[in-house]
């Protein structure tokens, strides 16, 4: 089974709920296909390095997923029909890829832990 990463950049115009809503959408697909989802992370809204659509913002979503790979080609054409997105990117990752992917998550949950017994 081979291990995927999808960033997904949702329009800026979304208000938070239909920005969820969107976002639980392609979790949905991606379980009910039987994909297994090994991160997930909201970035939030974030400037874009040009203009899409006329829009200089969008709220970024990468999912971190396992599957066979027959379901990319399912998941793309989801995101290419759904006129929130404005851009996505899917990722083959090799093993490097996950062993830096979970070093970092390591490290991040490692930092948070310290932040909160330093309170």
């Amino acid at each position: 089974m081979n291990q995927y990463e999808t960033v997904f950049i949702l329009t800026p115009v979304l208000s938070d709920e239909q920005m969820k809503e969107a976002v639980k959408k392609y979790e949905e697909f991606l379980t009910s296909n039987g994909a297994e989802i090994v991160h997930r992370e909201d970035w939030g809204l974030r400037k874009l390095v040009y203009p899409i659509q006329k829009k200089t913002t969008g709220f970024y979503n990468l999912f971190e997923f396992k599957n066979d790979g027959q379901l990319i080609a399912n998941l793309e054409l989801q995101l290419k029909r759904d006129e929130r997105v404005l851009r996505f990117l899917t990722v083959k990752l090799d093993k490097h890829a996950i062993a830096y992917n979970e070093k970092k998550r390591r490290i991040k949950k490692e930092k948070a832990k310290q932040e909160k017994e330093a309170k």
